[in-house]
């Protein structure tokens, strides 16, 4: 089974959490019984589950550049102003 970032379990809610531990147990137990048919169906539904957290994910860094992008143009505005 594959494992999702520690960001995106972090943005996850405690219910989306909650499954996506919940999958990943019962993939682990199916691939300790060599039942890779069913771990495939159940890596399925964990990359649909973690589809918000990453969605969050990418707006925290949408923001985190609109903040960079004011602050910058702000800075440059300051030293226009120090110029004059």
């Amino acid at each position: 089974m594959r494992h999702c970032s520690v960001q995106v379990r972090g943005l996850l809610t405690r219910e989306e959490l909650d499954r996506y531990n919940a999958l990943m147990e019962v993939g682990s137990y199916l691939e300790s019984q060599n039942r890779y048919d069913l771990v495939y169906t159940v890596q399925k539904e964990v990359d649909i589950l973690i589809l918000p957290g990453i969605e969050r994910l990418k707006e925290k860094g949408r923001e985190r550049d609109r903040q960079t992008e004011a602050y910058l143009e702000m800075k440059r505005l300051l030293e226009e102003d120090d110029e004059d």
